[in-house]
């Protein structure tokens, strides 16, 4: 719209267009005689005027806003500033600053007067053009995972696992347990992108050793086996025939001595190896338990275990020579060789035997058995033994009876005496 305003000075001038806060005169003629087009000032209040190519051009004051050539009002803000967070200074207004910012769908949140546009959850696009609902498979394209993984959607969540054979954290990357031997333990070797033990079975013979030195295995075998470790390991023997004399016996699939080791036998005893054999036993001057302890003999050693027969005891003692040894004897009551057997006596008593006996020895035996002298006769009467010289004889019936033709003397008046024989009471009669 081309409007008259009004003369300035000689110069008239029309509106040939208006800009926001801004007009710009055109003139239509000019006197010979130049004015200033600002004086006087053709715009409205609040404003300023420029003179821009010989034109005046009228604009609103720093935070004004309006029509310069009426009047311009002071604005809200110049600013962002000036305006809460949540909006911007737009034309001197403090308005939201979401308000047309973001696309279709699209979240839009202000941050210290910036509008910041979001697909809402589970909807993908570009927030300041549009957002659509997501397909959940697409949570994985692209895949968020790392190198040798596989992406996996569960409960609307990507899922990174690494492949089968593969190791690591899928988040940044998987990789091959080991490439070569060093990604591996000391005792353990790559082999197809694994680590194994370098050790695994089928490397050594079954009965061999294994160790492990710089990832590879080192066979061996057994102390007292005998062979090629990574194929068979033999034992030094399977039976005692296989030994030498030395180590007669075998143990354990080795030739050793029987009495080796020292625990063989019991304190202080000897071991003598007979054949495959240990035998134990206490030195001479020593008793005990060869099996358990050897202790120096005691004289009631010597009936320890009894050497004596049934019903027979051990009493220490002294043979001829003065050495020490057990002495044997039958429990009172008992006859017999004490060194087999002792058997019970016939009597403990006379009274136990006939008239004519007497009880010598626990047996019962006559009572004139071996009690008078040469030729002499023995009657026994009440178990006592009576000693005479038969008619025709004289001298001591205790000793030795003579013919009286052979005696020196003559007869006399038969005497009675008595003397003690083995124990027992013995009568004879003397007859000069």
């Amino acid at each position: 719209m081309t409007a008259c305003l009004r003369m300035l000075g000689l110069m008239a001038v029309t509106v040939s267009h208006m800009t926001q806060g801004m007009i710009i005169y055109n003139p239509t003629s000019y006197t010979s005689r130049y004015t200033d087009p600002c004086s006087p000032n053709p715009c409205g209040s609040n404003t300023q005027c420029r003179v821009t190519e010989g034109r005046p051009v009228c604009s609103c004051l720093a935070g004004h806003w309006g029509n310069p050539l009426t009047y311009c009002q002071r604005g809200e803000c110049e600013v962002n500033q000036d305006c809460p967070n949540t909006k911007a200074c737009r034309n001197y207004k403090c308005e939201d600053v979401c308000s047309g910012q973001c696309g279709y769908n699209a979240d839009c949140t202000p941050r210290n007067h910036i509008a910041v546009c979001s697909c809402p959850a589970r909807h993908v696009g570009d927030p300041s053009v549009s957002c659509r609902r997501m397909d959940p498979q697409e949570l994985c394209y692209p895949s968020p995972c790392g190198q040798n993984t596989k992406c996996d959607v569960i409960n609307d969540v990507p899922v990174c696992t690494c492949l089968p054979g593969y190791f690591g954290s899928p988040t940044t990357g998987c990789r091959h347990e080991c490439e070569s031997d060093y990604d591996c333990s000391p005792s353990q070797m790559c082999q197809q992108n694994k680590c194994t033990s370098a050790c695994a079975t089928g490397t050594c013979a079954p009965t061999a050793i294994c160790d492990v030195s710089n990832h590879r295995p080192i066979c061996s075998c057994p102390k007292g086996y005998f062979g090629d470790p990574y194929t068979s390991c033999r034992a030094e023997c399977l039976s005692h025939a296989d030994c030498p004399s030395d180590r007669p016996a075998c143990l354990g699939d080795r030739c050793v001595d029987p009495c080796s080791g020292g625990s063989v036998c019991g304190v202080n005893a000897n071991c003598e190896a007979r054949g495959a054999t240990p035998i134990c036993s206490c030195p001479r001057t020593m008793t005990g338990d060869p099996f358990v302890r050897c202790r120096p003999f005691e004289p009631a050693d010597l009936c320890e275990p009894n050497p004596c027969g049934e019903n027979a005891r051990c009493q220490p003692g002294h043979d001829v020579a003065g050495k020490e040894r057990p002495v044997c004897t039958c429990l009172p009551g008992y006859t017999g060789d004490a060194l087999t057997r002792c058997r019970r006596g016939e009597c403990t008593a006379d009274v136990e035997c006939r008239h004519d006996q007497a009880c010598v020895d626990y047996q019962c035996k006559n009572v004139c058995a071996g009690q008078c002298g040469v030729d002499a006769e023995c009657n026994a009467r009440n178990r006592v033994a009576t000693c005479s010289c038969p008619p025709g004889y004289t001298g001591d019936a205790l000793s030795r009876c003579y013919p009286k033709s052979a005696a020196n003397g003559g007869g006399g008046a038969a005497a009675r005496y008595s003397s003690a024989a083995g124990g027992r009471r013995v009568y004879y009669n003397n007859k000069k």
